[in-house]
């Protein structure tokens, strides 16, 4: 079976922002339960220079859509960083995972050969191969992890399953 590059981004970075739509849902539900409000719920970061809850949700989504378009070799849509609630963050993702729908496998054929070149890194380039192993998985689950992190450190209850989704599995014969 041939894996191609928009079998280990498009697919991947729906089933996850879904999953961290779905983490959101839980973990307001468990801070209005003990109490806390929405806004201090989005604001919990794991130390004092780390980025809170709702921008580690705005970095997945500008990353999934971000990579994708480049990756695909088209321009990608802006979304500015307006949110302040769940619900607003759930939209946002939402509205990434309907753009995510709009690629195509084929539109993926040359990305390990793309030039992709970062507006923070001004001057240089990756190939696309090396910026899906070396920047673009590594980052967009570092920011998974972070909600899934933030999420625990508060007391939701939440598994790993929780944070890997449901599993392809298939019969030993």
């Amino acid at each position: 079976m041939h894996v191609s590059y928009f079998d280990v981004t498009v697919p991947v970075f729906k089933k996850n922002l879904l999953i961290a739509k779905s983490l959101l849902q839980k973990g307001l539900e468990h801070a209005l339960e003990q109490g806390i409000s929405e806004a201090t719920f989005l604001d919990q970061r794991l130390a004092p220079d780390m980025f809170p809850l709702l921008k580690q949700v705005q970095i997945i989504t500008d990353n999934a859509k971000g990579a994708s378009a480049r990756l695909a070799g088209v321009e990608a849509p802006t979304i500015a960083d307006t949110e302040t609630t769940v619900a607003e963050l759930v939209a946002r993702i939402d509205t990434v995972v309907a753009y995510l729908d709009t690629f195509t496998p084929e539109q993926f054929a040359e990305a390990a050969e793309k030039k992709i070149v970062l507006p923070y890194i001004p001057g240089m380039y990756q190939t696309g191969a090396d910026y899906l192993v070396d920047f673009v998985l590594p980052n967009f689950f570092f920011h998974m992890s972070m909600v899934y992190g933030l999420l625990r450190s508060q007391g939701v209850v939440i598994g790993k399953m929780d944070f890997l989704g449901s599993l392809k599995l298939h019969p030993v014969e």
